[in-house]
């Protein structure tokens, strides 16, 4: 099981990092522009295998990303601190440009994960692309990394495990996501009447406190170290795991209808991609604010 990583930055290694850790597959190349940097990476992590999995890790140019199963999209540039991940979109637009027909000859059989933001842009950009040449798979790691954080911040309050609490952000992978409340449950209940059922007040301050903490996390984290990196980095591996080995899992990933832009639903993920997209009860505020948030997309898409 092969896996491609284009882009050796912070979040390229740091997936491909936590691919090793995870034994998410048996080999792995990282390309970069820099072949200096994606030697010194792939070079850096291939000596973990020792203390975790015998994966295979080397570096190259496109023409090593031939048998990959799964091709993570990691090149760009970064989110700086104080800007949208819309504002990246003209600059990491033309880096894709460049950079996916060459995946795509070198790899014409692997499902492509983007990875780069402003993400739903991107993986629609990505899509445009391969339209006219090939019906590759294309997805975007979308909102898995918010409900991952949404998921945390409720167990904390709640004092569970994150992976006991199911509940989804869905739409644009950015400033207009949408927590989609009405779908929360622990154990089966509804969020409202476990939490009830603990002494725990759930009202809109609650809400308010950990919607503004889930949408707020990245320019936290990018305003206290300059770039988030392990979060998105075990979710691109989650991500990848479900693609090689056919788990279809249901993540919120990023994907395209036809004719449409990416944005983010839960979605079964298997070995060819997005197999099936499960759309979620909402109430009538939530149903608004995701079309409100897939309208965000297609006004950026719209410059592309």
């Amino acid at each position: 099981m092969k896996v491609g990583v284009v882009g050796a930055g912070l979040v390229g290694a740091t997936a491909a990092f936590a691919m090793v850790l995870r034994g998410s597959c048996s080999e792995l190349v990282m390309v970069d522009k820099n072949e200096q940097r994606a030697e010194a990476e792939a070079a850096d992590i291939a000596h973990a295998a020792p203390m975790s999995h015998a994966v295979r890790v080397s570096s190259g140019g496109y023409e090593q990303l031939s048998g990959a199963r799964v091709v993570v999209l990691a090149a760009g540039v970064n989110q700086k601190p104080g800007e949208s991940r819309l504002d990246l979109l003209a600059r990491n637009a033309a880096v894709f440009r460049e950079v996916v027909p060459q995946v795509a000859r070198a790899a014409p059989d692997a499902v492509l994960l983007v990875a780069t933001n402003p993400v739903d842009v991107l993986t629609t950009l990505t899509a445009r692309l391969l339209a006219h040449s090939s019906a590759q798979p294309v997805i975007g790691s979308g909102t898995v990394l918010d409900s991952a954080r949404f998921r945390s911040l409720l167990a904390g309050r709640s004092r569970l495990d994150p992976q006991n609490v199911h509940g989804y952000v869905i739409g644009e992978h950015g400033d207009s996501e949408v927590l989609a409340w009405s779908g929360v449950s622990v154990a089966g209940q509804p969020l409202g009447e476990f939490l009830e059922g603990r002494g725990i007040l759930f009202d809109d301050v609650f809400r308010s406190e950990i919607d503004a903490a889930v949408r707020g996390a990245a320019a936290k984290i990018i305003g206290g170290k300059q770039a988030t990196y392990y979060g998105i980095g075990a979710a691109l591996a989650r991500i990848t795991e479900a693609v090689l080995r056919d788990r279809r899992s249901v993540l919120t990933v990023s994907a395209a209808a036809s004719g449409d832009v990416a944005y983010s639903l839960p979605r079964v993920v298997g070995g060819a991609g997005v197999l099936e997209t499960l759309m979620p009860k909402l109430d009538a505020p939530e149903q608004e604010a995701l079309e409100r948030s897939v309208a965000v997309i297609r006004a950026a898409a719209a410059h592309l």
